[in-house]
């Protein structure tokens, strides 16, 4: 996401108030990649791009920097924060956890429209991998973890996965384009298993696939040393042995 330049009317009409929608801007401007980590923040430049004054963007930056993704010195001012691998790791293996329960949830309650919905992304997926079209899967991966978080009905559970979420995007945005097609194939097992109804599986491939993409970061920008949780390779077998029979 970019920022659109838009008068203080047209952000407040939208939220409950002004800094919240800036704190909003600016919060999905981080998770776009649009300000890498340690960039500068700079105020005046905020508020001009956001149609604001001063004032809301520097409540906004002070209500980032208490959720961790802001930080802000005297001498330099306000700027992206650096998250340490140690952070990433732990931010990761709480994700996966949630999404193991996300998981566990919609296939107990998962029923026969849902599997329709299913199988219907199922068949969209497998024509956007044969065709390796990266844009159609990224929008795909958005629908899977809508559709999951519908079915599973539990809505404090989703918001919190989607804060945790949209922090991963962020943290790992550099590594999701080159394995769309990796991605998809788990989500396609994932959604095979909500569908046959086998809770345990579903949950297990939930979390491994959070860990998967943490993993497949570390091994191509920290090297080749660090082990891929479940490979691509078993994904395939595991999706033909989960969906329903026909």
């Amino acid at each position: 996401m970019t920022f659109h330049s838009a008068p203080e009317r047209k952000l407040g009409a939208k939220h409950p108030t002004l800094r919240q929608a800036v704190t909003e801007a600016i919060r999905q401007s981080i998770f776009s990649g649009k300000y890498q980590p340690g960039e500068r923040l700079v105020e005046e430049q905020l508020a001009n791009e956001l149609g604001v004054s001063r004032y809301p963007v520097g409540e906004a930056l002070r209500a980032l920097q208490a959720e961790g993704l802001v930080e802000i010195s005297p001498r330099r001012g306000a700027a992206v924060a650096k998250v340490s691998q140690e952070e990433a790791n732990e931010i990761v293996e709480l994700r996966a956890s949630l999404e193991g329960l996300c998981a566990r949830l919609a296939t107990r309650r998962c029923g026969p429209d849902d599997r329709t919905e299913i199988a219907d992304l199922l068949s969209r997926g497998e024509r956007a991998s044969a065709a390796d079209d990266s844009e159609a899967l990224a929008g795909l991966h958005a629908e899977v973890h809508a559709l999951m978080a519908r079915i599973g009905r539990n809505r404090h559970l989703n918001e919190f996965i989607q804060s945790l979420r949209d922090k991963t995007v962020w943290l790992y945005s550099t590594s999701l384009g080159w394995r769309a097609r990796q991605s998809w194939a788990e989500h396609a097992a994932i959604l095979a298993a909500v569908a046959s109804g086998d809770e345990d599986l579903a949950a297990i491939l939930s979390s491994r696939h959070v860990l998967n993409v943490g993993a497949s970061h570390q091994k191509r920008y920290n090297g080749p040393d660090s082990p891929e949780l479940l490979g691509a390779a078993a994904l395939p077998q595991l999706l033909a042995d989960t969906l329903p029979a026909r």
